[in-house]
Order: structure tokens, then C-alpha cells, then sequence
């Protein structure tokens, strides 16, 4: 398998091989990439940025930490069928513990 390691502006090129539970990593710049590139074929996790209307404008939300990538269709799905706040503020938890992932969706911006 072939990557784009995305660790760094470098955008390094990463071939990959998994067998059994082995897995090597080549064409890294540095530590970085090697575990970026092990980590994404075994346990690939993603941070979640979306917009959602509100009031007259939107709020832009993110998970606090990354999410597994199996799970990303089923967060924007919660999270549009979500009401909003009747009050947004910068920084607040919007939904907490989004899909048993420990991650809490957080409101980043407010534009009204």
C-alpha cells in the first residue's frame, strides 16, 4: 500500500506492508511517518470539522481528538440531527462523548 505521509509539509511517500500483525514502513523522512503509516493501517482515526446552521448563521464544531475513521460518517450524522444551542459560545462542548469515543464535539467559531 501506498501513502501520503501527512505529518509534515514534506508529504513524504510511504509504501506499506502488513502481514499478520507486522508492519514495516519505508520511504519515511522521519519517526513520524513510520508511526503515522503504522497507525494508519491498523487503527486509522480522524479529527471531525463540520458546519451546522444556527440562527441566522453557523457554527463551525471539531472533536477535540481524533475519532476511529469507521466512525466519521455516523458523527456528522449525530451531530446534524443534533439541535442546536439556543446560545453558542466559542469553546463549549456541543455534543459530549460523541459515540462512546471519549471525544467531545466543540464549537470553534459562531458566526451570526
Amino acid at each position: 500500500m501506498e501513502l501520503t505521509c501527512i505529518m509534515c509539509p514534506v508529504g513524504c511517500t510511504l509504501e506499506i506492508k502488513k502481514v499478520g500483525k507486522n508492519v514495516t514502513v519505508t520511504g519515511n523522512g522521519c519517526p513520524r511517518g513510520e508511526e503515522y503509516g503504522k497507525k494508519e493501517v491498523t487503527k486509522p482515526e480522524r479529527i471531525v470539522t463540520t458546519l451546522k446552521k444556527y440562527k441566522n448563521g453557523t457554527i463551525c464544531l471539531k472533536t477535540d481528538k481524533p475519532i476511529p475513521k469507521k466512525l466519521v460518517d455516523k458523527c456528522l450524522k449525530t451531530i446534524k440531527d443534533s439541535p442546536c444551542p439556543k446560545k453558542a459560545k466559542v469553546g463549549e462542548i456541543y455534543i459530549k462523548n460523541i459515540l462512546d469515543t471519549t471525544s467531545n464535539i466543540v464549537i470553534t467559531s459562531v458566526n451570526e
